[in-house]
């Protein structure tokens, strides 16, 4: 039986490092964010101050790791194999929940997780001892650390609202001080400025990034009672130390404080957070060797052990910071959750990934009422200051150079470091639980408000992503719950056999997950992605579409030939296939098609014609991308509903068409890979005309086959007709591409 536990203990140790990765994937947000938008300083040196804090708090995370032991349950009430299924199921649990939310890049709580993964786990276990007693349900309270909590249900609720609330106050009352022009202001104003958030940040690291700590108890008599003492003092001197560098080394002071708050949240990230991620298989661990040195069964050994404080060995601590540090540099995940945080407050146009719904149209029709009203009540001559500063200054770069612009300038970043220090700091000298996640990411989504990030283009989508977010953080607690305390149950049940197949089935999860996210990420990267027209003349235009062209047309071909196949062979899956592939290159069309009031305001005054011929043929690749996703989509939903299959003559005249097709669309993107316009008449048109006039004569034998036949299904004849139909508007589509260049390429000579 000794062994078995002592696998366990090895599964933990294996589940925490892979926690660790997702873990980390996940909260470096929390730490990267403004460093990463505002691009203060290069990737480079974020990573690497970053880092340091890393492994500086993960050295002085050892006495956090108490919430693990008895900060969610009573140890005295469970005995030592009661606890082990206890800490098992909820390291299965949590390393599936985070890698899920980090798979949509979508950041989430892991002191959440966490917490609520202990609750459910522990409620499950006791639910099981008590019906094993024939006791009541409210026993259920003898086991869980109720106050515990609510508390933290409460804080969750707190931070959400206080964290955006502040973050927007405190960056409207900087940007109406400082305005865009932040750089040229005088000195002393930078200087003041710095003095304010270094102060805070500074108090911020003593507090939160050595609070609970083994290192606390040595400078606790010098902070407790004494902080207005401490931020008055601290403000004198930083103000001084800041005015300083800005007049004698010509540094720029809003640099400084980036790369001291980046350095800050991520030492209390690490210092914090650490104990989520490994605090239980330490508590694991430890309760494993105080049971096998008292030689009593593991189901009459209690675990009052854990109510002791015991110290986390300085090794393990290492050993983890090590791989956060790693897991930051390498991981794929990390990138894409910060991402989301900062496309979602960006000042500049992005790429939008989640759509409107009723509730952020309705907050944000709410919110531009309220505005209308304070501009009524507020005199004119105000008004027209603040606005004046919230005037951004035009930064003029190359087409090509533009995405090395900041999503956010330095003021932003700033306030976002400094206001989710002071905030998470105030918490916890309150003993208040507090979710670093939530803090700063609302506090990143109040400046952006707040700063005028959500325009009346972008709002009702940035709202709605806000509000993805934050109900995925409640849904993080309640399936944490539910999914941790199932697992308990499971393993309580199923003993060691249950055990391997939930492991078996978390490695084939996670690595389902990760083959899917690289998938993702190099189709992303793709050669077939179509591309935004950067060139401001006729010639350059025309280029750049050909290149579009080219691709659209290659998989455009692949995809019909896919959908016909499918259809033929009545294959569900060949024609989900085809439909995702359709939807992926009519949202890239949408792109550009996006992009053309850009396109336009770029255009030299002598080439204003390419706009009109850019636009024409945006709107062409459009038409095919329509009737190439119409026939998928038909095809599949046909197939899916279990409808009849195609008539042999029918298939045969399909796939003939099809052959055909594809052999044109391989001609015209040789053509338009060579640039060789010439060809386009008569030997393509041609062959368009000819294919035209084939798919014509295949409508009318359809008809004269529905006259003839009493057997003809209705749902196979319509289905028919409208493939034939949208392959007619299909090579269409393509001659008005054709005639399009054919035209412009003649003209040009």
């Amino acid at each position: 039986m000794e062994n078995i536990y002592f696998l366990m203990i090895i599964a933990l140790v294996i589940l925490a490092i892979a926690d660790l990765v997702v873990g980390v994937s996940n909260d470096a947000v929390n730490f990267l964010n403004s460093a990463l938008g505002s691009k203060a300083v290069s990737f480079r040196t974020i990573m690497i101050v970053a880092s340091i804090g890393i492994a500086f708090g993960a050295i002085f995370s050892s006495g956090m790791m108490e919430v693990a032991r008895k900060g969610i349950f009573v140890p005295g009430e469970f005995y030592f194999n009661e606890i082990m299924i206890i800490f098992l199921a909820v390291m299965i649990t949590d390393i599936l929940l985070l890698d899920f939310f980090n798979t949509l890049g979508m950041p989430t709580s892991t002191t959440v997780s966490i917490v609520f993964e202990l609750l459910g786990a522990a409620v499950a276990m006791a639910l099981i001892k008590i019906g094993t007693a024939n006791g009541s349900f409210g026993d259920v309270l003898n086991y869980i650390n109720t106050t515990k909590a609510t508390e933290i249900i409460l804080g969750i609720l707190l931070s959400v609202v206080v964290a955006f609330s502040v973050g927007a106050i405190v960056q409207y009352i900087s940007r109406v001080l400082l305005s865009f022009n932040f750089e040229r202001k005088a000195k002393w104003v930078g200087a003041v400025f710095g003095g304010f958030a270094l102060a805070a940040i500074t108090y911020f690291i003593f507090i939160k990034g050595l609070k609970g700590t083994d290192y606390y108890a040595e400078i606790k008599p010098l902070i407790e009672g004494k902080t207005m003492m401490i931020v008055a003092v601290s403000f004198v001197i930083w103000s001084l130390l800041s005015y300083l560098v800005v007049t004698l080394f010509k540094m720029n002071i809003y640099k400084i404080i980036i790369i001291v708050g980046t350095f800050a949240l991520a030492l209390a990230f690490a210092g914090n957070d650490l104990v989520n991620f490994i605090g239980v298989p330490i508590a694991a661990w430890q309760s494993y060797e105080a049971w096998n040195a008292s030689g009593i069964p593991a189901t009459e050994f209690s675990m009052d052990v854990l109510s002791k404080k015991v110290p986390t060995p300085t090794l393990f601590l290492v050993g983890a910071g090590l791989i956060m540090v790693a897991t930051l540099w390498l991981s794929s995940k990390a990138k894409t959750v910060v991402k989301t945080s900062i496309d979602l407050s960006s000042q500049e146009d992005t790429k939008e990934r989640f759509e409107p719904h009723f509730l952020s149209r309705n907050l944000v029709k709410f919110t531009m009422l309220a505005s209308e009203y304070t501009s009524t009540i507020v005199p004119d001559s105000v008004l027209k200051k603040i606005e004046d500063q919230f005037k951004k200054p035009v930064i003029k770069l190359a087409k090509d150079k533009k995405h090395e612009l900041p999503a956010f300038d330095m003021v932003r970043a700033a306030v976002n470091l400094m206001v989710a220090s002071v905030l998470i700091s105030i918490a916890t000298s309150m003993k208040l639980p507090l979710s670093t996640t939530y803090v700063t990411f609302m506090v990143a989504m109040g400046t952006s408000l707040a700063d005028r990030a959500w325009g009346s283009e972008s709002a009702v989508y940035r709202v709605a992503g806000v509000l993805n977010v934050i109900g995925g953080w409640f849904f993080t607690a309640i399936v944490a719950f539910i999914a941790s305390g199932t697992v308990a149950y499971l393993i309580h049940l199923g003993g060691p056999t249950m055990i391997a197949v939930l492991l078996l089935l978390a490695v084939l999860l996670l690595s389902r997950n990760y083959i899917k996210h690289v998938r993702e990420s190099r189709e992303t990267r793709t050669e077939d992605s179509l591309s935004k027209a950067e060139s401001s003349s006729i010639q350059g235009v025309i280029e750049e579409s050909a290149d579009n062209i080219s691709k659209a047309l290659k998989r455009v071909g692949k995809i019909n030939s896919a959908a016909i196949k499918g259809l033929i062979s009545q294959d569900p899956n060949k024609l989900s296939k085809a439909k995702q592939s359709v939807v992926k290159l009519e949202n890239e069309i949408e792109d550009l098609q996006n992009d053309i009031f850009y396109f336009i305001k770029d255009l030299d005054d002598s080439y204003l014609g390419a706009s009109k011929f850019y636009i024409d043929v945006i709107g062409s690749l459009q038409d095919v991308a329509q009737s190439s996703g119409l026939i998928a989509k038909k095809s599949h939903k046909h197939v899916q509903n279990h409808h009849k299959a195609l008539k042999k003559k029918q298939t045969e005249e399909l796939l003939t068409i099809n052959d055909k097709l594809i052999t044109l669309f391989k001609d015209i993107s040789e053509v338009f890979d060579s640039r060789n316009f010439d060809k386009i008449v008569p030997e393509i048109i041609e062959s368009k005309k000819a294919l035209l006039e084939e798919v014509k004569l295949s409508i009318q034998k359809q008809v004269e086959r529905t006259r003839e036949s009493d057997s003809t299904s209705p749902k196979n004849t319509t289905l028919y007709f409208i493939i034939l139909l949208e392959t007619k508007d299909l090579i269409m589509a393509c001659i008005n591409i054709l005639n399009l260049y054919y035209d412009q390429h003649d003209h040009s000579n």
